[in-house]
């Protein structure tokens, strides 16, 4: 039996249209002004830690920063996940019973974990997004669950990424321990010292744990974005459908990484290995990529 009803499939292009309209709007709005924090609700609040000597507290909430930076990369995560869906419509009408709507279930949650890592306004917001893309890539790349080798995909990016993950993690937990806070607004700020201190010249003063922070980041980004060495999960992940390809492994969750070290560029300007490190692992990969691709027969795995 078919598919009876595209309803998921329209709904889902539908709402994703709504949000890059609004997103559009709020573009026009904020043009190149300061960064705007649009504040949801109350998510975490703790005042009971006591880190370096002080009180401090731990404060999450479920807010977005909305800045040049966040709002660019909304535009292209909503209006090609809009034509992305839209292309899926049709491409997965082939499938039978739930899985339809299991499809455009998981991608939507996907977009929504995007949206979360790239307008939060704090490390932890955006850790549950990073988390949420993770999980997504695993359900969308093993869709076809019968297929062992789609499975054995899933299942390899899942845990390759859990690599990267944990080096974010310790980003994020020396960044609280440092800074005492997870909120771009209040880390900033308070690297403003040590960046000028690195304008003076005196990299002296910029503490050892500082620069070991953006290396941590450093090492999340390459694992999100497929970069040497974690790159091995890539490949495979082309045994998901033609449309996750084209979402998750083309225009949006490799480029997550990338938006981390952008999103966190005041940090990895306080280390003096971390930028270009980035640029020559990012080179290297571009070189063994373009070489292994040489020798695949299989045009995504060859644009992957």
């Amino acid at each position: 039996m078919r598919v009876k009803s595209k309803l998921p499939a329209f709904t889902a292009v539908l709402l994703l249209a709504a949000c890059f309209g609004a997103i559009v709007y709020v573009t026009m709005g904020q043009g190149a002004g300061a960064a705007t924090i649009a504040h949801g609700f109350d998510w975490i609040t703790f005042d009971w830690f006591s880190t370096r000597g002080h009180a401090t507290g731990l404060t999450a909430n479920f807010s977005f920063y909305l800045d040049p930076l966040s709002l660019t990369w909304m535009l292209f995560v909503t209006g090609l996940a809009t034509l992305i869906a839209l292309y899926a419509s049709e491409y997965m009408s082939h499938d039978v019973g739930g899985g339809y709507c299991r499809f455009f279930a998981a991608f939507c949650l996907f977009v929504f974990s995007m949206s979360c890592l790239v307008m939060a306004d704090n490390l932890l917001l955006l850790y549950l997004g990073w988390e949420g893309v993770g999980l997504c890539s695993y359900l969308l790349i093993g869709y076809f669950y019968k297929k062992p080798s789609a499975v054995a995909a899933a299942k390899k990016a899942f845990i390759v990424n859990r690599i990267g993950d944990l080096f974010l993690a310790l980003g994020i937990f020396l960044i609280f321990v440092h800074f005492g806070s997870v909120e771009y607004s209040v880390v900033f700020d308070k690297a403003r010292v040590y960046l000028e201190a690195l304008r003076a010249g005196n990299l002296a003063e910029i503490p050892a744990v500082v620069q070991i922070i953006s290396l941590l980041l450093m090492g999340g980004a390459f694992g999100e974005s497929a970069q040497l060495p974690p790159y091995v999960w890539l490949p495979d992940a082309m045994e998901g459908p033609t449309p996750v390809s084209a979402l998750i492994h083309a225009a949006t969750m490799v480029t997550a990484g990338v938006y981390l070290i952008a999103r966190t560029y005041p940090l990895f300007l306080l280390s003096e290995h971390a930028l270009p490190a980035v640029g020559w692992i990012g080179a290297l990969t571009a070189l063994l990529a373009a070489t292994i691709g040489m020798a695949q027969f299989d045009i995504r795995r060859m644009m992957a």
